[in-house]
């Protein structure tokens, strides 16, 4: 059945909204109506093609989001997992597609922590007095988001002897690209010792280990895979999907803090796409964290669990790397507004079709994207490539 879904559909429409100022001068509902737009531009579509609207900003968001461009839904989704979400809404556009529930998915995100108000600034979710975390986590110092975080790091130190120039270098790596990104928020060069010295946010991660916090948005246009080779562009055809978690949002609650559910995800994904690590071509991941890349490289299968300092430490990442990872500078240069699943998938189809200038990649037939949302929690693995892997 899961295998059924290798090339039924295709992302046909893949924009983003960021700036190197990190502020947007328009509202959420704004660039969420901008997106859309751009998207189905993008395509060759209009909104009268759309039967579908996939959102979570908000209760009942696609509902919302539909009403005010005028779609009458056949599908709708408003599924939240986090900064994973936008993964799992193209493996289940994917699905509905398939099944003939809808002919066209427009997924689209918005959010303006930088210019706005940024939900985490006070705890967000978390200072709910009955949510999990702010009775077993908060009070013990662990929770959002960098001390999460910082224990998964910790563990894998003592564990498999990894250092913070190896956690570093994938800092320096995903800059290497952001110097190549107009758009990117931070694009001056790094070094190692840059990044370690720099402040201490939680022990041992320091600023530059950690995400951006930008204004940002992005969009994308799902159909079937008969339709979109008809449209104004190359599609990116969906050739794998997975998703798993393995706990809420208390990170007290993971299984073993240094393993993630793309354990389980990633080779669902790569199995119903019927490929290798060897096929893949460029690697888009949730790097909240350097510690989040390195975990998500380690359970996708690139190198064995506790290698991935090693693995990273040569810039394999970097542009002149032999794993061309998170093109685009990453949630650590390029930008990063709350959920960074989105533009994981708006680069990876970029590579695809050869649109990236002078950061793009030689010969990018397979994309891998991935998204992670809550902490370490919810895992989405998506496979793209061009029509000429079907």
């Amino acid at each position: 059945m899961a295998n059924s879904l290798r090339g039924a559909a295709a992302i046909v429409g893949a924009v983003d909204a960021v700036s190197a100022t990190g502020r947007l001068d328009r509202t959420v509902a704004q660039l969420e109506v901008d997106m859309i737009s751009a998207a189905l531009d993008d395509a060759g579509l209009t909104i009268a093609d759309v039967d579908c609207v996939m959102s979570n900003n908000g209760m009942m968001a696609s509902l919302d989001l539909a009403e005010r461009m005028g779609v009458q839904g056949r599908f709708t989704d408003s599924t939240m997992t986090g900064g994973s979400s936008f993964e799992v809404y193209v493996e289940h556009a994917a699905a509905a597609i398939s099944a003939g529930l809808c002919e066209v998915a427009v997924i689209v995100y918005a959010a303006t922590p930088r210019s706005g108000t940024n939900p985490f600034a006070s705890g967000g979710p978390a200072r709910d007095p009955e949510s999990p975390m702010m009775m077993w986590d908060l009070p013990y110092g662990s929770g959002l988001p960098a001390a999460g975080y910082s224990l998964a790091a910790r563990r894998h130190m003592h564990q498999y002897g990894t250092t913070s120039e190896q956690l570093a270098q994938i800092a320096v790596s995903f800059r290497e690209w952001a110097s190549m990104n107009k758009n990117a928020y931070s694009q001056d060069i790094i070094t190692i010792e840059d990044v370690l010295s720099s402040t201490k946010v939680a022990e041992p991660l320091h600023k530059l280990d950690c995400c951006l916090v930008t204004d940002g948005a992005g969009a994308l246009v799902v159909t079937s895979a008969e339709r979109a080779r008809d449209l104004a562009k190359p599609g990116a055809f969906i050739l794998g999907a997975g998703t798993a978690h393995s706990h809420g949002m208390c990170v007290s609650q993971m299984p073993d803090v240094t393993t993630t559910a793309y354990s389980v995800c990633g080779p669902q994904a790569m199995n119903m796409a019927q490929i290798t690590h060897n096929d893949v071509d460029v690697v888009e991941l949730y790097d909240s964290f350097t510690i989040t890349a390195l975990l998500t490289l380690e359970d996708l299968g690139f190198c064995k669990k506790g290698e991935g300092g090693e693995f990273v430490a040569d810039g394999r990442l970097g542009p002149e790397g032999a794993l061309p990872t998170n093109t685009n500078g990453g949630g650590l240069s390029y930008t990063h507004p709350g959920m960074y699943g989105m533009f994981v998938l708006v680069e990876a189809v970029r590579q695809l079709r050869g649109e990236c200038g002078e950061r793009q990649v030689n010969n990018v037939d397979i994309a891998l994207a991935n998204g992670c949302g809550g902490l370490l929690s919810c895992t989405s693995t998506i496979v793209l490539g061009t029509e000429a892997t079907l």
